[in-house]
């Protein structure tokens, strides 16, 4: 990792910082419940909107039409194409995601 400083003492690196989001992605045949990670200064939005194809989500679990969790694990990547629509959970203070 290399670290790079400017004349008023801010850094720069080349690991990008990020904070996880619990979302539901609904995708044209499943719902996927994880963690989306979006920069820092950044919205949600702005991850959805940026250039890449696909999208990352970890803590995964993918559910079919019914309900029934037919995939779970640590990494997802969604292709953008497929997304109908995304929403934040919001978690409460025990740390729980509101359904």
């Amino acid at each position: 990792m290399t670290i790079e400083y400017d004349e008023k003492g801010k850094y720069y690196t080349n690991v990008i910082q990020k904070v996880s989001v619990p979302s539901i992605v609904q995708t044209t045949t499943n719902l996927i419940r994880g963690m989306i990670h979006v920069r820092q200064d950044q919205r949600l939005k702005d991850e959805l909107e940026n250039a890449e194809q696909f999208i990352a989500v970890t803590e995964v679990s993918v559910c079919d039409a019914e309900g029934k969790v037919i995939y779970s694990g640590p990494f997802l990547a969604i292709q953008k194409e497929q997304i109908v629509w995304v929403m934040p959970l919001h978690e409460d203070r025990n740390g729980e995601a509101d359904q």
